[in-house]
């Protein structure tokens, strides 16, 4: 029979002790990092409301190949990021695109509750949410969820999208 010194350090045993204790210090350091990052909750409803209103709008003339609508909507001095397709800065280049690619032929909806809307002082507001496309000419292509952020100004009583940033 061996020491007890040769049962902890040799063999197996003190490399799975190890591991176990680096496993629970990182399960207690990570989640102590998650419960410090808090619920959304609204700082201010009425905007938050607002984003939603403009952001079903916005999308509802999306789906309808409401060009007009959408163009209304746009900033002149739009910036459209889209993590696969890149910077677009040309708001008649970027409805000229919707119009010839995206009309008839693909859908957004919404994750319902995934809207978060956070106030710009002096400027607008900040939406984030996620969503799905669905393209009608693949019906049985799988659309997975996908984030997006917003950046809304209010210019005389009308939101305008300034900022798109597109995450698939």
């Amino acid at each position: 029979m061996g020491t007890i010194f040769d049962f902890f350090f040799k063999g197996n045993f003190f490399i799975k002790l190890l591991t176990l204790l680096y496993a629970l210090l990182f399960s207690w350091v990570t989640n102590g990092q998650v419960h410090e990052i808090r619920d959304y909750k609204a700082s201010d409803i009425n905007l938050h409301n607002e984003i939603v209103k403009m952001d079903s709008i916005y999308f509802n003339a999306y789906n309808t190949c409401d060009i007009k609508t959408q163009a209304n909507i746009y900033h002149e001095n739009l910036e459209f990021f889209h993590d696969k397709g890149g910077l677009s800065t040309s708001k008649s280049d970027l409805l000229k695109a919707l119009k010839n690619n995206i009309c008839g032929k693909v859908t957004r909806t919404l994750i319902k509750g995934s809207i978060e809307v956070y106030p710009i002082k002096d400027y607008g507001a900040i939406q984030i949410g996620y969503h799905k496309f669905y393209n009608d000419q693949e019906p049985n292509a799988k659309s997975i969820p996908s984030k997006f952020i917003v950046i809304w100004k209010q210019e005389n009583k009308q939101w305008r999208i300034t900022k798109v940033i597109s995450l698939h």
